[in-house]
């Protein structure tokens, strides 16, 4: 393995849509890393998840919704070079899901309209998924 190598991070993310097209962005708790920029819901794929499944428990975990892997549609992924890892990413969309989101772990919420993604900072990853969306919605 090359020395310079970094870990790879599996991630995965959601774009949750409304009724009204807009895009659910969670912001990153004080104490996190990159604390105070917008992302869409996700987490860490643990050992043995599928990411599907991954998304499924951090929309429960995080937001309070329910939904099912028949209602997640893949959209894209990010791949980047953070300094300590790189990050891969896919993003799923799911319009279809239970529950009002409400923030589970001290982090605010907000619905944006897919024009709008770009007035919230991100981390680097999730900022080439903005065109993704903007042309989906």
């Amino acid at each position: 393995m090359n020395s310079s190598a970094k870990p790879v991070l599996l991630v995965a993310a959601c774009a949750l849509i409304d009724a009204d097209r807009r895009v659910l962005l969670a912001q990153r708790p004080e104490g996190k890393a990159m604390a105070g920029l917008w992302e869409f819901p996700g987490g860490k794929i643990e050992p043995g998840e599928t990411p599907e499944e991954t998304v499924i428990r951090e929309l429960r975990e995080e937001l309070g919704v329910e939904t099912k892997v028949e209602c997640l549609a893949a959209l894209t992924f990010a791949s980047h070079t953070y300094e300590r890892f790189h990050l891969l990413m896919p993003l799923y969309v799911c319009r279809r899901f239970q529950g009002t989101p409400h923030p589970h772990e001290g982090q605010a919420i907000k619905w944006v309209r897919p024009q709008r993604l770009r007035d919230y900072p991100m981390p680097p990853a999730d900022e080439p998924l903005i065109p993704f969306l903007i042309d989906l919605l």
